[in-house]
């Protein structure tokens, strides 16, 4: 009797802990032994919202919202290793946080200037080697902060990082970094999938999350 109420306690005990974070966000369980049964897609709107907030609130000097002649410069997420090259991965997630960002009451303005970034067919606006000078020189611009950010990836591991830059001073305000699995949507991003069954070891895809399939 008595082990049977330790195991009910223990029970409760864990869905408790657990569960609040299953149902936040299961694909937390993704690239891990668990993703078949827990896993889910990874829903980059909340991510690059969560990038947005973050950098927003940790920005030292503080940004100011609701300044039409202070705005925030955005620009594409290119690949770390060569930043000259970006992906469809890069231009969605640039596009989320402008939208968080105009959601948190600060003005955005997307810049296409050949003189300040390098125009690639299909690969959205760069920056130039991640120049400020140029940019702090334009006289029709009076950006409070540039919003640039890198991604690298290994197998179905992704790296994000992301910052506020000063055009003035160039130096960082803000900064934060994410780790992302790869589900099947982001690799497809890529032009990538994952490979066939046959690997021994390989975790099966993500798919309709059990606790998403009971509460949702």
């Amino acid at each position: 009797m008595m082990m049977n109420h330790l195991f009910t306690a223990l029970s409760r005990l864990f869905l408790i802990l657990v569960l609040p974070i299953c149902v936040a966000g299961c694909s937390a369980f993704n690239c891990t032994p668990l993703e078949k049964h827990l896993g889910a897609e990874k829903n980059l709107i909340n991510l690059a919202a969560q990038i947005a907030e973050e950098l927003t609130r940790q920005a030292n000097p503080p940004l100011v919202p609701l300044q039409t002649e202070l705005p925030i410069l955005t620009t594409t997420f290119v690949n770390n290793d060569d930043l000259k090259e970006t992906s469809r991965f890069g231009r969605i997630l640039q596009e989320h946080i402008t939208s968080r960002l105009v959601q948190l009451n600060y003005t955005v303005q997307e810049i296409k200037l050949r003189e300040t970034l390098l125009m690639r067919e299909q690969s959205g606006e760069i920056m130039l080697s991640r120049n400020m000078q140029d940019l702090s020189g334009q006289k029709s611009l009076s950006p409070q902060a540039i919003l640039v950010g890198t991604y690298s990836h290994t197998d179905r591991v992704m790296y994000i990082s992301a910052r506020l830059i000063n055009p003035k001073d160039r130096n960082i305000i803000s900064s934060t970094d994410y780790r992302l699995c790869m589900d099947d949507n982001v690799l497809a991003m890529f032009g990538l999938q994952r490979q066939g069954k046959g690997g021994g070891d390989e975790i099966s895809p993500p798919r309709e999350s059990l606790l998403d399939a009971i509460f949702y």
